[in-house]
């Protein structure tokens, strides 16, 4: 039965208080930290995904992948983080309380913003709301006289305003969350350990006074809101002539094989660019070198420069282990070795749309078939830099997302290959095998009337099965035609587009297919379509 603990009115003297408001403690540079003890190891096993510096001021962390984040053990860092998680705790432990609710939290109960006194041990089972009565302000502290666990599959959810960041759990004993518990806020267990199982999401941090933190295949990620800045990343490199071009180099053939849309120029400045089909190019092929490539070269030189010497934020330390839906935020990474992407990685603005990614690789680059760089949370292309140093390949039917810059070795683009954004090498050959790469922003190109089209149409959905729409903000003209070609390059089907929306009846076998949109024989937009 779903139950709701609200404060009653108290009028005393004509004075009427309908809550008490609790306050927020001060965790200072303890508030980087996702996972953090005082006195005790810290570690891991399975593969968990981590956004937030992780560390202990006394002991080792251990058997962590690539965190989002620095690892800390024994440093001024963890020092400074200890002195600051004692003030936090005993902030916690003054509070005085304003509800005694029942040792069983959850089961559909609602609680409302306030400090919450359980003189004992304590479990959560079902689901737990926190309702912030849409007060951004509203802060909720739990002060558990003894262990706190969870069932399985349990839950907090935050309605109403109420945000994981003004959440605080403090417990005086062992903290032990069962397999898939979803928790929100900042868990201090004082003098005893914290272990969070296999499937455990927390939006907060687990922190312990003095005993060992212990995570199994988890996700935790620090809070936004309250007094946490946005992120936004490094300052991106001014391109110059090389927003110009889609697929460049500075010293090396540009070979294309099979089908290949590119929006944007291709060329080399040293060496030869063949293969490319003028009608499936919406820029200028530079068969030669000209001036344009010789510009190019320079600017290329120097972002490469540029990217080369930005300060780094944080290291993964496991470039073999690089991906594996990885989440990363705006900063700038260094990978100090070969780095493969076998699967997704997924960049995470958190809301902020100039938000910029720098990822620098000290070694070759290579993902596998069907890996994928994922933009969420307002990330864009136009923002992400990769620098690598050595040879790239892209494997079968990667989706890649930013400006790509191979420095000294060769690029190969493989069969399905799409690029948002651009493959760039300072030195080295470029091949690509029927792939689909379209730059964003920054070269005049793109104020073209036909590409001003490209951003206003949408085509979905995507994978299909036997329809698809193509959408558009405005009109289409009548001899607007989408055609669709399979992997060989082969057109497979032919139809007339008009009006802002048109629905299309297209089976086909399942697989990977590009797309065209045309209007008088000139490309408008391209991508790549999976039916399945």
């Amino acid at each position: 039965m779903k139950t709701t603990l609200q404060v009653m009115g108290l009028v005393i003297a004509g004075l009427s208080f309908s809550q008490a408001a609790a306050q927020a403690p001060v965790l200072g540079s303890s508030a980087t930290f996702a996972l953090f003890s005082t006195n005790g190891a810290v570690s891991n096993t399975g593969f968990s995904l981590l956004t937030g510096n992780v560390g202990t001021n006394n002991g080792s962390s251990t058997n962590f992948g690539n965190v989002d984040g620095v690892m800390h053990d024994s440093d001024g860092t963890t020092a400074l983080a200890a002195a600051d998680l004692t003030i936090a705790y005993n902030q916690l432990e003054a509070a005085v309380p304003d509800f005694f609710p029942a040792a069983l939290l959850g089961n559909g109960q609602t609680l409302v913003a306030g400090t919450y006194f359980i003189g004992e041990s304590a479990s959560l089972s079902n689901t737990l709301i926190l309702d912030g009565e849409n007060d951004p302000n509203a802060v909720f502290i739990f002060k558990i006289q003894g262990a706190f666990s969870s069932a399985a599959a349990s839950q907090v959810l935050l309605t109403n305003g109420a945000l994981a960041c003004n959440v605080f759990w403090k417990i005086e004993g062992l903290v032990d969350l069962a397999t898939n518990t979803s928790i929100k806020g900042t868990i201090i267990a004082n003098n005893a350990a914290v272990i969070l199982n296999t499937g455990v999401t927390l939006e907060g941090r687990a922190f312990s006074t003095t005993g060992a933190v212990t995570v199994s295949g988890v996700t935790v990620t620090t809070p936004l809101g309250c007094s946490t800045l946005p992120l936004t990343g490094p300052v991106q490199p001014v391109l110059n002539t090389v927003a110009c071009f889609t697929v460049f180099s500075g010293n090396g053939e540009v070979a294309n094989t099979g089908i290949t849309f590119i929006t944007g120029d291709v060329g080399t400045n040293v060496g030869l660019t063949t293969g490319f089909q003028t009608e499936n190019v919406t820029g200028t092929i530079h068969p030669n070198p000209d001036v344009a490539t010789a510009q190019c070269a320079a600017d290329l030189n120097t972002v490469y420069t540029y990217l080369q010497t930005v300060p780094v934020d944080i290291q993964l330390l496991y470039p073999a282990q690089f991906g594996n839906d990885l989440v990363l935020t705006p900063h700038t990474y260094l990978l100090s070795g070969a780095t493969v992407l076998p699967t997704v990685l997924q960049l995470n603005a958190q809301g902020t749309a100039d938000a910029v990614f720098v990822i620098k690789i000290n070694g070759a680059f290579s993902t596998g078939t069907y890996a994928e760089v994922e933009l969420i949370n307002g990330a864009q292309a136009k923002n992400v830099f990769w620098k690598v140093d050595g040879a790239v390949n892209l494997n079968d039917y990667t989706a890649f997302a930013g400006t790509l810059i191979g420095n000294n070795g060769a690029m190969i683009l493989n069969t399905g290959v799409s690029i948002d954004g651009r493959a760039l090498s300072t030195s080295g050959g470029i091949s690509t095998f029927g792939i689909n790469a379209v730059s964003t922003g920054g070269c005049t190109f793109l104020a073209t009337p036909a590409l001003e089209i490209k951003s206003k149409v949408e085509v979905y959905p995507n994978p299909f099965r036997d329809v698809i729409n193509v959408e558009s903000e405005a009109v289409l003209a009548a001899n607007t035609v989408i055609v669709i070609y399979n992997s060989t390059g082969a057109v497979v089907a032919t139809n007339k587009l008009g009006g802002t929306l048109s629905t299309l009846a297209i089976s086909l076998p399942n697989g990977l297919y590009f797309y065209k949109i045309m209007t008088d024989g000139k490309m408008v937009k391209s991508g790549k379509l999976i039916a399945k």
